[in-house]
């Protein structure tokens, strides 16, 4: 990933846009992407009214700027990444890091393609385009090592903050040629303009784009043992905010695991 946190101008940006977050202690401000983020947030609505709170959703399809939205306190917190995305900011911003408050949700993401229907048909020098995000690429290297189609060397940290593609891979018998140059938010673009081979998207995405992770693709990540789980970030000192704390209690309830069971049929799994 870039390091695109240049947080002075961002942060002079995002409250031109936001306004500073809200001082009114029922009211809790929540960034987050579209599917499934902000629908479980709907669905959390009516909850936190009857413990006496508003939520006021921000929804996004960029990446990058809720993190420092929050760091500039411009919200109370946001919801849209994994923990190695959160890792990769805090690295990159030691002076603005942030904290994970909830654990919610895993959204597997998946492997699809225009023209073939199984691993099997996919031909030798096949294009595969990963989003330019550092964080998801040892990820999809995993999901194409589960399928068979490549090999990783010993050792190799998937969720390294540093990941390397080209050192990450033992074997490529298929002799896939990776393209990284497509923003998240525009695979599923790429795919329906049939930019490439093989496309390997994250679950959000596709979901916005009316498909289903399920069916539509041709391989999908396994759900055990994950450790891309889509978290609640805050900042470390509002960790014990009345506020959070009663975010956090109903989106890790029952409630709102059955919700995303039977809305999301697998495509998305609670944590």
């Amino acid at each position: 990933m870039k390091k695109i946190f240049i947080l002075g101008t961002l942060f002079f940006t995002l409250i031109t846009l936001f306004g500073c977050s809200s001082s009114d202690d029922t009211e809790i401000e929540v960034i987050a992407t579209q599917l499934p983020h902000a629908e479980i947030l709907e669905f959390a609505r009516p909850i936190l009214e009857e413990k006496g709170y508003t939520l006021k959703i921000t929804t996004t399809s960029d990446y990058y700027f809720p993190n420092p939205a929050i760091a500039a306190k411009d919200a109370d917190a946001n919801y849209f990444q994994h923990i190695p995305f959160l890792d990769l900011y805090n690295e990159n911003n030691p002076d603005f890091q942030l904290v994970v408050a909830a654990r919610v949700h895993i959204e597997p993401i998946g492997l699809y393609a225009n023209e073939y229907e199984s691993l099997a048909e996919i031909p030798n020098g096949a294009e595969v385009l990963l989003s330019n995000s550092i964080s998801d690429h040892g990820r999809a290297l995993n999901l194409l090592a589960s399928a068979g189609l490549i090999t990783l060397k010993n050792g190799v940290d998937i969720t390294a903050s540093n990941f390397n593609i080209s050192e990450a891979i033992e074997t490529n018998p298929k002799n896939l040629v990776f393209r990284t140059d497509v923003a998240p938010d525009f695979m599923i673009s790429a795919y329906q303009n049939e930019e490439a081979d093989l496309y390997i998207i994250n679950s959000n995405y596709v979901l916005e784009g009316g498909l289903d992770p399920l069916t539509d693709s041709i391989f999908i990540e396994a759900t055990d043992n994950n450790p891309y789980v889509n978290v609640v970030a805050v900042r470390e000192d509002r960790l014990e905010d009345p506020k959070i704390l009663a975010l956090v209690e109903v989106l890790e309830s029952e409630a709102v695991k059955a919700f995303i069971l039977e809305t999301y049929g697998g495509a998305v799994i609670p944590s």
